[in-house]
């Protein structure tokens, strides 16, 4: 990648080079003819030079050395000085895709890092962040010679090069998995990464037009993201804007050509309101910093094109960023420039009160100025500033202890540890990394808990994302819930302001179409590792009671663990365990009476199919009893919504354990009409689990308070209303009620309470979605 500052110099060079080699002998012949010198050979010896010095200049620490040591003692200084020498070596020989030496890389990643006053072991690492990645040295050898802390550092910014991986997408999301890791325990590697990204993106130019867009996408996906969620605001815009013209270079070109037209046309207007609020403040008592701010080319961009807008019509492109000494002035200077211009109704927003996710604080408004152009105003103070632009990095003092972090550490911890969650509850590596991107989104909601305390979500999140944002215990027994005291599905798309209730069942359990509309990678990761594994422990303990089950059958008793034939059944069938065996039978892939027979002596292991086995047993099958809490190994169908009580029959779906139906549900039979084989008996146990959900109709009288005597019935009935709706006319409403029943028995009860209040004309059980 090449260093900016040598752009120039590099393509003079090449100019004159090429212009020698023109030359030939011709120009050999007229130089011996003049006694004039070379004007052409004294442009290349210019060139050379200027090659050379800035080569220099870029592979010395001479800059960085006097950064440093306006901050760092002078012993500090000198270990910078030594990981130099040692990075300077490793290096040597080796060069950068624009030809300079590679030396000049780690150096002007050290120098970004110095930039934010990182500490000493930090800027070491900087400087050795490629040698053991590059030049093969080992961890060992680095903790020897500079400790082991620098030497933790360095490995965490090692990429996973050296092992082989089946796509290059699978080595991108292991690497960055094991950047995260290191980033858990030590903040400063993804500091020390996204210098050396930007650095990358700086002099992106030297490589080839797929390889800057590949960088870029990459970028743009997951660095630039995680610059934001971190505060790093100043970084976050130059990798937006950087990665925008190595995508789309053409666009990015056209868009620049307009903002510099744009900037001509309206200087007159800016002068005036600059002049107007430089005056204004003062006169107020206030003393304030105030300067333009510009938005990023990539910002007009996506406004464009998220909101399908020509370039004329995005008039927010230039603002105004009013910094001062203390709070109270924010609202104070607001309110002056208030009364200066008039503003626009719904374009403020108070990010004091409630920062950004990444601790952003500003006070944001926008204007109507002369001629009728809305200018953009953001009020902060001079602290809030420091922290908009550096973030977690502003003043970065590296703290271990969480009781002495600041706020915006603490936010970037939380943030860093949701991120862990996710990579813990997930295999699959291309599965965390889309997780992360979702969870790096920067857009948010902010929602309240009923104790009013403030929840940020991405965008487009849902109530199952804020039932997991709360605890995974919540999200994984959540049956109902509420926005602003009404009842409303668990796929229901959150808004800023929303207050939100979340109701638990220990029944309830997660379902995989709650992927369909969970947002949240932590949301996301924890449905899928409830699925993968309480599921498979769920579908163990059901397939273990129906091989008991088949075994009572056959009048035998049920194997020991260590009986030689499980071994032997194992070997032959393929699988890796007892428990692998006993959950294929949970989940409908083997049948239990086959499994028992093979354990059978006069059978022994002779091969049995299940089609034969049934023929044989069907007769003497008995029933396979179901409690209702055997989790996913065990459907009830929605269908029919069979409860304890009602006559039942199932089938057994390979992969979805066993789905149970009513006897009359029109669904199942039409199922078992089709395929005769995959049905089986069922019937209740004698203990089952309580709180099955029944939705039922009610159809009553318009009158007042009708609603609430119902609900107080029921409640009387001991059941629990978890979902209501209606729809009324003039002189009746039905009202469409989920509820919580015990049986059938439980149901009964709740129908007679509901029928002594004389309002009700008709209850109705409703089966089916």
């Amino acid at each position: 990648m090449g260093f900016p500052g040598l752009r120039s110099a590099s393509s003079g060079l090449l100019s004159a080079i090429k212009a020698t080699s023109r030359l030939g002998k011709r120009g050999a012949k007229r130089t011996e003819n003049t006694s004039q010198p070379d004007t052409l050979a004294a442009d290349v010896s210019a060139a050379l030079a200027e090659q050379a010095a800035a080569v220099s200049d870029a592979a010395s620490i001479t800059r960085l050395q006097s950064i440093v040591s306006e901050y760092l003692e002078a012993k500090e200084v000198a270990q910078i000085k030594e990981a130099y020498r040692f990075s300077d070596q490793a290096h040597l020989g080796q060069f950068r895709s624009s030809g300079e030496p590679y030396i000049t890389h780690p150096i002007a990643v050290t120098e970004i890092c110095a930039g934010w006053k990182l500490d000493v072991q930090a800027l070491m690492a900087a400087l050795l962040h490629d040698v053991m990645e590059d030049q093969g040295v080992q961890k060992s050898a680095l903790a020897e010679q500079f400790g082991p802390e620098v030497a933790e550092l360095v490995d965490g910014l090692s990429k996973l090069d050296r092992l082989d991986f089946a796509t290059k997408a699978q080595q991108q999301a292991e690497s960055f998995r094991k950047m995260l890791l290191a980033m858990s325990r030590d903040l400063r590697v993804i500091l020390i990464k996204l210098a050396d990204r930007l650095h990358n993106m700086r002099t992106l130019d030297a490589v080839s037009p797929e390889k800057q867009r590949r960088i870029a996408r990459e970028t743009l996906d997951i660095y630039a993201p995680i610059a934001n969620r971190l505060g790093l605001n100043a970084v976050f815009r130059e990798m937006q804007d950087l990665c925008f013209a190595a995508i789309y270079p053409n666009r990015y070109q056209v868009l620049q050509r307009a903002v510099l037209a744009a900037r001509g046309n309206r200087r007159e207007v800016l002068t005036r309101i600059f002049d107007s609020v430089r005056a204004a403040l003062p006169a107020a008592g206030i003393e304030a910093d105030v300067s333009g701010r510009e938005k990023t080319l990539y910002g007009i961009y996506r406004k464009m094109v998220d909101q399908k807008k020509s370039f004329s019509e995005v008039l927010d492109i230039y603002g105004f960023r009013v910094v001062v000494h203390t709070l109270p002035e924010c609202y104070l200077a607001m309110g002056i420039l208030h009364q200066l211009y008039r503003p626009v109704p719904g374009k403020f927003k108070d990010y004091i009160a409630i920062p950004k996710l990444n601790g952003y604080q500003s006070l944001h408004t926008t204007l109507v100025g002369p001629y009728g152009t809305p200018i953009e105003f953001q009020f902060r103070t001079h602290e809030m500033h420091n922290v908009a632009e550096e973030g977690v990095a502003a003043h970065w003092i590296y703290k271990t202890d969480e009781m002495s972090l600041s706020d915006i550490q603490k936010r970037t911890h939380a943030a860093i540890q949701s991120l862990l969650d996710i990579q813990s509850q997930t295999g699959d590596s291309g599965e965390f990394l889309e997780h992360v991107k979702v969870d790096l989104f920067p857009d948010a909601v902010y929602v309240f808990t009923p104790n009013g305390e403030i929840v940020s979500l991405p965008r487009g999140a849902t109530l199952v994302d804020f039932a997991y944002s709360i605890h995974t215990d919540v999200g994984n027994r959540a049956v109902a819930s509420k926005v602003n005291g009404e009842y409303v599905p668990l796929r229901t798309e959150l808004s800023s302001g929303d207050t939100v209730e979340i109701i638990t069942s220990d029944a309830s359990r997660p379902s995989a179409h709650w992927l369909n509309f969970a947002r949240t990678g932590r949301a996301r990761s924890e449905i899928r590792h409830y699925l993968r594994t309480v599921r498979y422990a769920e579908s163990v303990a059901f397939g273990q009671r129906l091989l008991k089950q088949a075994f009572h059958e056959l009048q035998t008793s049920y194997p020991e663990e260590d009986n030689p034939t499980w071994d032997k059944l194992i070997k032959e069938s393929g699988a890796r365990s007892r428990e692998e065996i006993l959950a294929d039978i949970g989940l409908g892939k083997r049948l239990a009476a086959v499994v028992a027979r093979r354990f059978s002596p006069e059978n022994s292991l002779i091969a049995t199919t299940a089609a034969e086995f049934d023929t044989l047993s069907a007769a003497r099958a008995a029933p396979i009893h179901i409690q209702g809490n055997e989790g996913q190994a065990v459907v009830l169908s929605p269908c029919c919504g069979p409860i304890p009580g009602d006559e039942i029959m199932a089938s057994l779906r390979v992969g979805a354990g066993l789905v149970v139906h009513t006897a009359d549900c029109p669904v199942a039979k039409r199922a078992r009409a089709r395929e005769p084989e995959r049905w089986v008996d069922v019937a209740w146990d004698k203990t089952t689990a309580r709180h099955f959900v029944v939705r039922l109709d009610v159809t009553a009288v318009n009158e007042r308070g009708v609603l609430g005597k119902i609900a107080g019935e029921i409640a009387q009935a001991d059941s629990n209303i978890i979902r209501v709706s209606s729809h009324d006319d003039a002189e009746s409403f039905v009202m469409n009620l989920v509820v919580q029943v015990d049986d059938r028995n439980h149901l009964a009860k709740v129908f007679r309470a509901i029928r002594r209040i004389h309002q009700v004309r008709r209850i109705v059980r409703v089966k089916g979605n």
